[in-house]
């Protein structure tokens, strides 16, 4: 593990140190929480909450800005500033989810803010998969009982395993962003309440429909799905790459104490060639649209949190047991 680059890392936001502490450095948990509680008070998590509505929602909306002009969309690309965005980017951040702020945030959302598509009170969920995912996620990391949703997401299953925010319109194939977006739910909601039988089946079922692709080739040709999985990016939004479903097949196989699966392999060697001379790793894209304000320092430099999630997945690949790369 090179120094400098930990030095780099901790010589950041408060959101990164403390995922630096824990996952880089095994520093106890009462250091590491002590630094988790500066977000709610100090850097990027801070400068987030500041951008809050008085009725808790961010821009006015559950999903897109209110008075949002769909020009916007297609010239400037996706707006990320409205409620649902701002509240997973607080959870990545690590907002202390017991925190008062928080809990606040949590109710005012829940009295306060209805989806765009539907109407329906945030916590009862959207309609699609990739939107319903993340709000498992947060709902389960920020205390909601958000059980309604992850029974639909279980029915909402395709065929070959994972899910496809296409399925109302036809679609019988998933799709890896709506996949991971699933599972990045279904893995919140086991850590808060241990899951369901039948939650826990759709999430080995997922996990199995990346793992079968390597995760990020096509099963039928075995090209690539698309170059852009392989490209590192950051925030992901809703979006895949590689680094997004290393990251989240660490945090299961830490829960499960399973061995990690062979098949990732082939990924975990692209991501170790990306390293550059330094140690860290670029940032090759960051989706188009309007934010309250970047987190990077721009594409095709280093990136704190690209480092830092190549780091730790790295971490806990090398520190597993030996596992030889799938054929």
């Amino acid at each position: 593990m090179s120094h400098p680059v930990i030095d780099w890392l901790l010589a950041s936001d408060p959101s990164i140190r403390w995922q630096v502490m824990r996952d880089l450095l095994d520093a106890p948990e009462p250091v590491w929480r002590a630094e988790r509680a500066k977000v709610e008070t100090e850097g990027w998590g801070a400068r987030l909450l500041s951008h809050q509505d008085d009725d808790g929602q961010w821009a006015g909306g559950a999903f897109i800005p209110a008075g949002f002009d769909a020009r916007e969309w297609s010239e400037r690309g996706q707006p990320w500033t409205a409620t649902c965005f701002s509240l997973s980017q607080l959870r990545e951040f690590g907002l202390d989810p017991s925190s008062d702020r928080a809990r606040q945030t949590v109710e005012l959302i829940g009295a306060n803010a209805r989806w765009d598509e539907g109407g329906q009170p945030y916590w009862q969920g959207e309609v699609e998969e990739c939107i319903n995912g993340r709000t498992v996620a947060d709902g389960a990391y920020f205390g909601v009982d958000i059980a309604p949703i992850v029974e639909r997401l279980v029915g909402e299953r395709q065929p070959d395993g994972g899910w496809n925010c296409e399925r109302a319109n036809g679609s019988v194939c998933s799709s890896f962003a709506s996949t991971i977006n699933v599972l990045e739910g279904l893995l919140e909601f086991e850590r808060a309440t241990g899951g369901t039988p039948q939650s826990k089946a759709a999430r080995e079922g997922g996990e199995d429909y990346l793992l079968k692709r390597h995760l990020f080739r096509r099963l039928s040709t075995g090209e690539p799905a698309s170059n852009r999985f392989l490209c590192l990016c950051h925030p992901n939004r809703w979006h895949y790459d590689i680094l997004r479903a290393l990251d989240y097949f660490r945090q299961s196989v830490l829960r499960t104490a399973a061995a990690p699966d062979p098949r990732l392999g082939e990924a975990i060697d692209h991501l170790s060639a990306r390293r550059l001379d330094n140690g860290t790793w670029p940032l090759d894209w960051s989706p188009a649209g309007r934010v309250w304000f970047d987190v990077d320092d721009g594409a095709d430099v280093p990136s704190r949190w690209v480092t830092l999630k190549a780091m730790r997945v790295l971490k806990w690949w090398n520190a597993s047991s030996p596992v030889s790369k799938a054929p």
